[in-house]
């Protein structure tokens, strides 16, 4: 008792040929194929984005870190600055008369 013999399978088989027909059991099992693949693929996209999660929630945890106040002065950059205007005898050149 307990498990199914050969025989008990035997029956099953049997039983769904009778009830489905032999023409649509390949094509129930196919179906069910391809219905595991698109589980599997499911849970492995599943697993991926807990996966991308995990990593964002790390850099979420960097950026959340304060700006370095040398990074806040407000000068700008020493290429951007512009020249002073030329002096002619101590007086920029744009006030000459």
């Amino acid at each position: 008792m307990g498990g199914l013999s050969w025989w008990h399978w035997l029956i099953i088989i049997a039983a769904f040929i009778l009830l489905f027909g032999a023409k649509r059991l390949p094509d129930a099992a196919r179906s069910v194929g391809r219905s595991l693949r698109i589980l599997k693929s499911e849970v492995s996209a599943m697993h991926d984005d807990e996966q991308a999660k995990k990593v964002s929630a790390e850099t979420d945890v960097t950026a959340a870190q304060p700006t370095p106040t040398a990074q806040i002065t407000g000068q700008p950059p020493l290429a951007a600055a512009t020249p002073p205007p030329p002096l002619v005898n101590g007086v920029p050149e744009e006030r000459r008369p």
